[in-house]
């Protein structure tokens, strides 16, 4: 993860810097006391440079030993992100919120969804999770547009994956197999060209009526070649993932704390 937070970090450094310098290229800006063009495009080419060593700064493969149903779906990954948060509710009253969250309850979520997949106010878009319907809950969307149920222990853990990476139409050409064949499907997928990968929300109860509720998503590539088309993409977008998914825990929170007691948690659909 901190790998990624690097790579991430170098690739917005180089934009940065390589627009400043694209400006006073065109226009010196006194106030920065950069008064010559000749110090713009070193300063552009520095900023690209920048950035290019973020894209290219190779993904180590991580492995993990069984211990959740993720770790048993995705054993072996090169990008990942990890999130938690303490939530003060029983584990079934967190488990049925993670369900049954909206996009409207997640802060930010429609605005950086538009950012990732820009489209004009009057199209309209086709249900994904980019651009869920109103009031619906999240993880039924997903299931519904792209994504697959991969695990489900109720009050413990949900895992859901999908295709990422990296040919046309590998999506919607693999999808269907995984779905119906079922979770080791997914686990054993081993097409060239293409990453799978997989989030879950995993619960643990801790003392004085509190949960630790902890979402990771894990992407493995099976070759270099969408290793490095997936790193591309991964260290533009990881910033906004990484803030979804922190406001995603929060929402979960918030509806878990607000729920009434004795609520049972709904089936994943």
């Amino acid at each position: 993860m901190i790998l990624e937070i690097l790579a991430s970090g170098l690739v917005y450094s180089g934009f940065v810097a390589a627009l400043v310098g694209l400006a006073v290229a065109l226009r010196p800006v006194p106030i920065l006391r950069l008064r010559r063009r000749r110090a713009g495009g070193t300063l552009l080419g520095a900023g690209a440079l920048l950035a290019a060593a973020g894209f290219v700064l190779p993904a180590r493969e991580t492995r993990s030993e069984a211990g959740s149903r993720l770790d048993g779906l995705v054993p072996v990954w090169q990008f990942s992100e990890h999130h938690s948060i303490r939530v003060r509710a029983a584990p079934t009253r967190v488990f049925r919120a993670v369900q049954e969250v909206t996009a409207e309850e997640i802060r930010l979520f429609r605005t950086l969804t538009w950012i990732r997949h820009p489209r004009l106010p009057w199209d309209e878009p086709r249900e994904s999770m980019v651009a869920p319907p109103p009031r619906e809950p999240i993880l039924d969307v997903a299931l519904r547009s792209g994504f697959v149920a991969l695990a489900e222990e109720p009050g413990r853990e949900i895992v859901v994956g999908a295709i990422v990476c990296c040919g046309p139409g590998a999506a919607a050409r693999l999808l269907p197999r995984l779905r119906a064949e079922g979770p080791e499907s997914f686990a054993g997928l081993a097409d060239p060209g293409v990453a799978k990968a997989a989030m879950n929300f995993r619960l643990d109860e801790e003392a004085g009526g509190w949960t630790r509720l902890t979402t990771e998503t894990r992407v493995y590539a099976t070759d270099a070649a969408a290793r490095r088309r997936f790193a591309s993409y991964w260290r533009v977008i990881y910033p906004g993932s990484a803030l979804i998914r922190r406001m995603w825990l929060r929402a979960v929170k918030a509806r878990a704390e607000g729920e009434r007691p004795g609520d049972a948690p709904a089936p994943m659909r």
